[in-house]
């Protein structure tokens, strides 16, 4: 099987990573790929999505695996199937879940779905008045994509109110928070479910817990993610359970009902409160750094299950975990969350620690490549991953890697998986 990885992170890095080690796959691309992933298959630079669709009829490429969200909500997905290819990714309808806030609030609602109280609207004063409705803290969203930095959490009214009057006034995120969904704050603590869909079935993957925040102790701004841990001993088997019945279920429903069926990866920003799982936000790809654990937790060859994804067949597929734990500790570059850094070589000592060479890995994400040298040239730089029988083991682990990876200006938390510890 020819396999094609569309995107450039740490996420793709992580899929293309396992799809090497899988016997089924012969030939394996990236699009763009990044200065690591060409040491695990082929990088192509083909930016137009229809001349993609033609580079993989052309190469006999069975599946395209489609990562990051910005694509999907193009359209990529409709593009390979209107040239009859295999594509795994929700159509660009489907799509509407994560590129619209609004779209995933209304659709909730209208399918019952348990979520938090919320208005949807692109008038000040309806906004203001909701806002004086709720306790602090207030929750603003922008409702469009933006890069995982849409979302305010107000401490006050009035700083609420501000969010709305920058994210309307087109300063804050231009047209993607020209509508804005303002919702009540859900006091909990968070999860990451993933479901692999074909529009009919799905599987459950383990669930994960992100760390968001930059600093230690869940402190400083907002990030795409400095960490992540799965399974998380946060989730019993009721919870799994009332996820699948109240959740997952009445998703694909609902958007076979809305001529949309969603293939792909449902990701479920859940909070759970006095046990019980509400819906903050859906994304239509997996989460980064959610993915590079995960991955890594597979036994069932992730050509076959991304296959029988994007083929209708997830029903014959009896989907195999690990039963260890995986901790991913991402080291980000100087000057991240806030501006670009300066390029800085990346050196990795030689593993002489049989531990590190067995139970660990890292997942390249913003790295460039230059006469055989790695390059820090992207926000979150990489992920160290650890696997162990427990999670303290595998977060042992991780660190004793990032331990081993020197560059300029290294950023990284030092107490990812705390919830769990």
């Amino acid at each position: 099987m020819n396999v094609m990885v569309v995107g450039s992170g740490g996420r793709e890095y992580s899929i293309g990573r396992v799809l090497s080690q899988d016997e089924a796959v012969e030939k394996l691309y990236f699009c763009p790929g990044n200065g690591a992933t060409g040491t695990l298959g082929e990088n192509i630079a083909i930016k137009d999505y229809n001349e993609l669709a033609d580079f993989a009829s052309e190469n006999a490429i069975d599946l395209t695996i489609v990562g990051p969200e910005a694509p999907l909500t193009e359209g990529i997905v409709d593009i390979f199937k209107a040239k009859g290819l295999t594509v795994f990714g929700p159509s660009k309808e489907a799509a509407q879940l994560e590129g619209s806030k609004v779209y995933m609030k209304n659709f909730l609602a209208k399918y019952g779905i348990p979520t938090a109280r919320y208005v949807e609207t692109d008038h000040i004063d309806t906004a203001f008045k909701f806002i004086e409705t709720l306790p602090v803290p207030v929750v603003v969203k922008a409702d469009g994509l933006c890069a995982g930095k849409g979302v305010i959490i107000a401490q006050s009214h009035d700083e609420a109110k501000k969010a709305v009057s920058e994210m309307l006034s087109g300063k804050a995120f231009g047209d993607a928070g020209k509508k804005v969904v303002v919702e009540e704050f859900l006091d909990g603590y968070e999860l990451s479910m993933f479901a692999i869909c074909d529009g009919k079935d799905y599987i459950l993957l383990p669930a994960a817990q992100d760390h968001k925040r930059l600093l230690d102790n869940d402190e400083g701004p907002n990030t795409g993610g400095m960490g992540a841990y799965a399974p998380t001993p946060l989730v019993n088997d009721e919870i799994y359970e009332k996820v699948k019945a109240r959740i997952v279920r009445p998703t694909l429903d609902g958007m076979q009902a809305e001529g949309a069926p969603f293939e792909g990866v449902l990701f479920i920003g859940l909070m759970i409160v006095n046990g019980e799982p509400l819906t903050l936000e859906f994304n239509v790809r997996f989460g980064d750094p959610e993915c590079e654990i995960l991955m890594p937790l597979l036994k069932t060859p992730a050509s076959e299950l991304f296959y029988k994804g994007a083929t209708k067949q997830l029903d014959t597929l009896n989907v195999e975990f690990s039963n260890q734990y995986a901790v991913g500790v991402v080291m980000a570059s100087r000057d991240y969350p806030y501006k670009s850094s300066e390029p800085a070589e990346i050196v990795v000592d030689e593993t002489v620690h049989d531990e590190i060479a067995k139970y660990t890995h890292i997942s390249y994400a913003g790295v460039s490549e230059e006469d055989g040298k790695l390059y820090a040239t992207g926000g979150r730089v990489l992920v160290c991953v650890g696997l162990g029988d427990t999670i303290r083991e595998a977060r042992d682990r991780a660190y004793m890697l990032c331990g081993q990876v020197h560059y300029a200006g290294k950023k990284l938390r030092t107490d990812i998986a705390y919830q769990a510890l």
